[in-house]
């Protein structure tokens, strides 16, 4: 029988993977793609981003699950995004005292992870629902799969169109970088060559499932 959405849910090793495959929230979900296919020109930005965002969502989905009992149901999502503004703050003054050039090279898309909706979604769907340890788990496992994301667009594109990974030089002066993939055609094409991966895998997946049941 299939679990009650409107119940608590238990704390489960699908809890901490659901994000990484079951629902990742690129490739699966297909959430937060302006970041996706922004910041993802080189690994280093696409790393950070991916870091950033999962530090938002830790934070922000543990502050809801402490408060999901005190917040009314009027003025959640008012409240939601009011804790994600005040981490994605944190964030951005954090990743500007770091490294300027890395800030400059993310821009307006890390104060645009208040909009990110894999957060707010979260922070609506399950952090607001259940304990702290479950949303800690699953923000983490969709954190994970967030940033797995942008770095299978990040390498690809920074090895092609640069001739580099993370920074570092792979081919010599030789090599002839195709520019595209720096640029943002580079990104939807990149993109749609990892969602058409990642849905074979997923059906493969399902058929070697349905072959065990059915022997």
């Amino acid at each position: 029988m299939a679990e009650d959405p409107r119940l608590p849910a238990q704390l489960s090793w699908d809890t901490l993977t659901q994000g990484i495959w079951k629902e990742n929230p690129v490739f699966v979900m297909l959430l937060g793609l302006c970041p996706v296919l922004a910041v993802t020109n080189t690994a280093t930005n696409a790393l950070a981003m991916g870091l950033a965002t999962t530090f938002v969502l830790l934070c922000s989905g543990v502050l809801v699950s402490l408060l999901r009992k005190i917040i009314p149901k009027q003025v959640r999502i008012a409240c939601f995004i009011i804790i994600i503004a005040t981490f994605v703050t944190i964030v951005d003054y954090a990743i500007q005292a770091i490294s300027l050039d890395l800030y400059k090279a993310l821009g307006a898309f890390i104060q645009l992870i208040v909009a990110n909706c894999v957060i707010l979604g979260r922070a609506e769907a399950y952090a607001s629902k259940n304990k702290v340890v479950n949303a800690f788990v699953n923000a983490l496992g969709m954190g994970i799969g967030f940033t797995f994301a942008l770095l299978c667009l990040g390498v690809v594109r920074e090895v092609m169109g640069f001739g580099t990974l993370f920074g570092m030089d792979l081919f010599g002066p030789e090599f002839q970088p195709w520019a595209v993939f720096a640029l943002p055609p580079g990104g939807f094409f990149v993109l749609s060559l990892w969602l058409f991966l990642f849905a074979i895998l997923r059906k493969r997946g399902e058929r070697r499932k349905e072959a065990l049941h059915a022997a």
